[in-house]
């Protein structure tokens, strides 16, 4: 299991990742791009892997880790049961989502 805090922690652990609002979802970002969202109503996260990380991750259990079911889920964006899904398992697809969105130069120390 996972909480909001320990996602916001690891989250934010990475170099120039910020929190904002995003709808009704609170984002994790770098610069200015989103890597993860987090759905308070459904104890949920998104995180925007490629497509090939994305059928990895899901290969854990498919009932915890699985697409979105929409063109953004054939993209890579992939949801995460919080409520059941190993912490160590999220925080590597956290990191995973991060590099992807973040610069060579940050992302490079975590892609070793």
């Amino acid at each position: 299991m996972v909480a909001l805090e320990t996602m916001r922690e690891i989250a934010l652990s990475f170099p120039e990742t910020s929190e904002q609002p995003h709808f009704d979802k609170i984002s994790f970002r770098v610069g200015k791009k989103i890597f993860a969202t987090y759905d308070g109503k459904k104890n949920q996260a998104c995180l925007l892997l490629s497509p090939i990380d994305q059928s990895v991750f899901s290969a854990f259990d498919s009932s915890i880790i699985f697409p979105v079911p929409n063109k953004w889920g054939q993209n890579g964006a992939t949801l995460f049961n919080l409520d059941k899904v190993r912490a160590d398992l999220f925080t590597d697809a956290l990191t995973t989502a991060y590099c992807k969105a973040a610069p060579k130069k940050l992302s490079e120390k975590y892609n070793s």
